[in-house]
């Protein structure tokens, strides 16, 4: 099973992980303006190549990448609770099950503010952890891979070259069906809007673009990971073996990423066919995203452990509330951009957005530093927690 990881090391090297891959999802979020694609002309030529850059260099380093952290750590710490209930002789599949209903919960209030959320979509594809949290390593990976592989997409690739007639549509829901609600004035209607259609889309898109079997898959590796102990350092052995671990994933995931890069370009300008070209995108992009993942996590943690986590360490917090920083950044970023609210959507390009969405990342990191001065949990992670394990000795 890998060598047992204290809390201690958990909090200081998983935690600043997930909050490097949060900081990331908040950045791309402002200049998205939370999925509203609308956005004002700039004002001078600079500004315009600023905003193109800023956006360029933030979804290269973030796009597909910070999410793909997020659920990689998520099926860590699926492994985590699930062998802290093991060792007190209790089995975490229902209780686990039952917090993912209470994420599904949460996700449906973010659903309300945003369109395009992932805690829905990860509740949902929670489940699939449930059935092989006692398979053997072996049959893990294999099935994970098999998901990576991105199976469905394969399937369709085969029935447009078999019959080229065949492009069925996809996208039965679209983000753009809620951009009047979103650029109204109406809180109520946009709302409305987001709850339903825009989930929707968003569940849609998930599907369509290989979100699903990606997201399954990250959670199983996540799991796997913590069964084998790759995550931990708390002791001379354990950290030099992880450290080994992770230097053969940077020495792979580096070549990989760039061959990967000019594999795909080559693919797709090769391709006639709209609806393979859109396919091809979808499996080759995901596999591209997951080595450029790897190259981060590995890069991140061996310098974390290099120079004992002085320079990571202020992420830890800010990681150890995900919950609430993913929630609050929709909140408040809602009001920002969206016409119900400040309408930052007309005035605000690329760039200004972006230094919008340093400063919310500065305030929600000071906020974290503070909170966890006076309490243990953040305030939607202490909600989590005592439903998850209400009616049980064990909190």
């Amino acid at each position: 099973m890998g060598t047992p990881i204290q809390k201690k090391e958990r909090i200081l090297a998983v935690d600043a992980l997930r909050g490097f891959a949060v900081m990331g999802i908040v950045l791309l979020h402002n200049i998205e303006h939370f999925n509203f694609y609308s956005f004002p002309p700039p004002a001078t030529g600079l500004l315009g190549w600023f905003d193109t850059h800023i956006w360029d260099t933030l979804f290269f380093l973030f796009s597909g990448k910070a999410y793909a952290i997020f659920a990689l750590l998520f099926g860590f710490t699926f492994y985590l609770q699930s062998r802290s209930s093991e060792k007190r002789g209790e089995d975490f599949k229902n209780r686990y099950m039952w917090r993912l209903l209470l994420l599904l919960g949460f996700g449906f209030i973010n659903a309300s503010f945003f369109p395009g959320e992932i805690l829905v979509l990860y509740a949902i594809l929670g489940f699939v952890l449930v059935p092989v949290r006692h398979w053997s390593n072996k049959a893990v990976f294999i099935l994970a891979l098999f998901l990576m592989l991105q199976p469905l997409e394969w399937v369709k690739v085969i029935c447009a070259v078999v019959n080229p007639e065949f492009a069925p549509k996809q996208m039965i829901y679209s983000l753009g069906d809620v951009y009047p609600q979103l650029g109204g004035t109406s809180w109520w209607e946009m709302v409305k809007a987001n709850f339903v259609t825009g989930q929707l889309a968003s569940l849609n898109w998930a599907w369509c673009y290989g979100r699903v079997f990606q997201t399954s898959s990250l959670f199983m590796f996540g799991m796997l990971l913590g069964r084998m102990g790759y995550f931990s350092a708390s002791a001379p052995e354990s950290l030099s073996r992880s450290r080994s671990f992770w230097r053969r994933v940077l020495y792979v995931s580096i070549p990989s990423a760039f061959v990967m890069y000019f594999v795909k370009e080559f693919v797709f300008s090769q391709i006639d066919s709209k609806f393979i070209l859109e396919t091809m995108k979808t499996i080759l992009n995901s596999w591209y995203n997951l080595f450029f993942m790897l190259t981060l996590v590995s890069a991140f943690l061996l310098l974390y452990w290099a120079n004992n986590g002085k320079v990571q360490r202020w992420l830890a917090p800010y990681g150890q509330m995900s919950l609430t920083d993913y929630v609050m950044q929709s909140v408040i970023g809602s009001f920002l951009y969206f016409g119900y609210g400040l309408a930052l959507h007309k005035v605000c390009g690329n760039t200004y957005s972006f230094l919008i969405g340093c400063a919310f990342f500065l305030a929600q990191l000071a906020f974290a530093h503070w909170w966890f001065r006076h309490y243990r949990r953040g305030p939607l992670e202490t909600i989590w927690h005592k439903l998850t394990w209400m009616g049980s000795r064990n909190k």
